[in-house]
């Protein structure tokens, strides 16, 4: 898989474009800081509420998503999954017009066909591996952040360098960029949220913590057990992998993680994970999701209003309130 770097890119393809970023939330406002600086044309599709008001505020030239739309060249959705179908068919899709490309940050709703653009127009994926607040960080510190780009249509056979140029005027290839498909990002990136970074890890970090207070230990040892010392396990790993993790913890801890650790995580799991897959894959996930949306999240508000309450949110914002600098 090539490795895309600083000197392997030109942004020039990008220079003449206006480029339309819709939404100015939480990867919109850093994606059109960094694009801008890089001294692209940058101008903020969004709706009049806060956001509208703090691109203002940042220098931008601020209009409706439809006259966005219309007057960009290229048009960034940065949106949430689940509004994108909705505000594309409305405000966007009438000034989607040959020439035109059409961009995105995660391929959901091409791959799912939430949005069908024409096919006389590119469209790509410039994706950050990272939180919107991160890219930033890197990039004013002269730096970035890795990133994915992809290309789903290529009518102008363009549509790869639009996706480097971009990439390399948010910072990316100063970390490197990899390429691959929208099903591939999209793919990996729901069943890593669901059955790892989201889902997998809350599940896990919950079931140890009731574990050890269903045999009597105080909530707040098994709190510090379960969840407090996992950031420090983490950005372990996050520095040099799971070798130097285990380099870094006691004999005690990598003997035991290393033998037990796969009586959780066994074959039942591992079934579980591939089930998940396969309901990404086939679009099973993505219906219930779009479906869960349209009649106004009922679930998703309950489970919220649920986990509120459970012993190890309470907990845990008492234990937080001792360590707060006063």
């Amino acid at each position: 898989m090539k490795i895309y770097h600083e000197n392997d890119v030109s942004i020039d393809s990008l220079k003449d474009k206006t480029i339309a970023i819709i939404g100015y939330g939480n990867q919109g406002r850093p994606q059109a800081l960094c694009l801008r600086d890089s001294g692209l044309k940058v101008i903020i599709g969004s709706v009049k509420d806060a956001s509208f008001d703090k691109a203002l505020e940042d220098g931008f030239e601020v209009m409706p998503i439809a006259e966005a739309a219309e007057k960009g060249d290229l048009i960034q959705i940065l949106l949430p999954d689940e509004v994108q179908g909705m505000v594309y068919a409305k405000e966007i899709a009438p000034h989607v017009k040959q020439g035109k490309i059409l961009c995105c940050s995660h391929g959901f709703n091409i791959v799912f066909k939430q949005i069908v653009p024409p096919k006389d127009v590119d469209v790509i994926m410039v994706a950050p591996k990272s939180p919107g607040s991160e890219e930033r960080k890197e990039y004013e510190r002269g730096f970035g952040v890795p990133g994915l780009i992809a290309v789903y249509q290529n009518p102008s056979g363009k549509a790869k360098d639009y996706a480097l140029a971009y990439a390399k005027a948010m910072g990316y290839t100063r970390a490197g960029v990899i390429e691959c498909t929208f099903q591939q990002e999209t793919y990996s990136d729901l069943f890593g949220e669901q059955a790892v970074l989201c889902g997998g890890v809350t599940e896990l970090i919950k079931a140890g913590f009731e574990t050890l207070v269903g045999a009597g230990y105080p909530p707040e040892i098994a709190y510090f057990e379960c969840l407090n010392e996992l950031k420090l396990i983490v950005d372990l790993i996050y520095e040099g992998g799971l070798g130097l993790m285990w380099q870094r913890v006691s004999n005690t801890a990598e003997y035991g993680g290393r033998t037990r650790g796969k009586k959780v995580i066994g074959k039942e799991s591992r079934e579980a994970m591939k089930k998940l897959l396969a309901d990404i894959e086939s679009g099973k996930f993505a219906d219930e999701w779009v479906n869960e949306f349209k009649n106004g999240l009922p679930n998703l508000k309950k489970m919220r209003e649920e986990g509120a309450k459970q012993q190890i949110e309470v907990v845990g914002k008492e234990i937080r309130a001792l360590f707060e600098k006063k």
